[in-house]
């Protein structure tokens, strides 16, 4: 088994919708809530600009102060929405955390840095209206894939880089967050770093920067998470297929070791046989896996066995 490890272990079942070719898979049948859910939807996050939205998961009639979970999605940054990541609010709310899922400007609406911008400026919300939602401020973990893979990255390695957080509102709050799932984000945007990319991902990144990465240098590295790994950063774990066409496994092995040399607490789970997302990713290992990262870091209360 091909993966490298800094302390995990236990189990969750889960259906989790996958990102495939870039792209989030529709879940059929549409997500029906639980009548044990508390389903609140197209809540405005920002204060200023074009208006973004989440939706927030949580146990009913629940008072208890707990962890969030953020799903960021996909789509080559200019597809995807926040309800592809709805079916996953079962797993985790039975978890213990209120599950949130994003929405953020594509890159036909605005270029780079407005992604990531409009991703600090939902974390700036949560902690802004803690008290109201029953959210510990202070135990916040992200998770996206491809595309959101990429943000969740820059949201934990540039939490205190001032010039990404934008003007969305809640300026203060900080954006920083405390455990990031990354599923085969590109970590590095930078033109010598996707020399080797196939054409359409190549056009992705050039849609996002408004330019190709040697003709916005500066962007594509203020683009790139593994320019702002530092000591400090949020524990990691980083999964990736080994057969995956479109994110070479390359960008997460580079984004894992920088982490590792800055003393960061990180693993990388190399999914053999998998590409560019697929069922590997959810195998009950991959899951017990994913379940006790977010465990051990926020310390979630799971309910009752036999409890829904």
């Amino acid at each position: 088994m091909k993966w490298r490890k800094s302390g995990m272990s236990a189990a969750i079942t889960a259906i989790i919708c996958l990102a495939v070719v870039d792209t989030l898979v529709k879940c059929d049948p549409p997500f029906l809530v639980p009548s044990w859910i508390d389903a609140q939807t197209n809540i405005q996050y920002t204060q200023n600009g074009p208006p973004q939205f989440l939706d927030m998961y949580s146990r009913k009639g629940s008072n208890t102060v707990e962890p969030v979970i953020v799903a960021i999605h996909g789509g080559g940054w200019s597809s995807g929405k926040r309800q592809s990541f709805a079916h996953s609010a079962v797993n985790f709310v039975k978890e213990g955390y209120v599950f949130c899922t994003i929405d953020y400007r594509l890159d036909d609406e605005a270029t780079y840095p407005a992604q990531v911008e409009d991703c600090k400026c939902a974390i700036r919300f949560l902690r802004a209206k803690a008290a109201k939602y029953h959210i510990d401020p202070a135990r916040i973990g992200v998770w996206g894939g491809s595309a959101g893979g990429h943000l969740v990255a820059m949201l934990g390695t540039s939490g205190g880089v001032k010039r990404l957080e934008g003007d969305g509102g809640w300026e203060n709050q900080s954006s920083a967050v405390q455990a990031v799932l990354d599923w085969f984000g590109p970590s590095d945007l930078r033109a010598a770093a996707v020399a080797g990319y196939r054409p359409q991902s190549l056009l992705a990144i050039q849609k996002l920067l408004g330019g190709s990465p040697s003709e916005k240098p500066e962007l594509a590295s203020d683009a790139s998470p593994v320019v702002f790994v530092a000591p400090g950063d949020p524990p990691f774990l980083i999964m990736h297929g080994d057969r995956d066409p479109t994110v070479p496994l390359a960008q997460s092995q580079e984004l894992y070791d920088a982490l590792k040399a800055a003393g960061v607490n990180v693993a990388l789970k190399i999914v053999p046989d998998a590409g560019h997302g697929g069922p590997g990713f959810t195998s009950p290992e991959n899951i017990s896996l994913i379940n006790n990262f977010f465990r051990n870091i926020l310390h979630p209360t799971p309910q009752p066995p036999g409890t829904p």
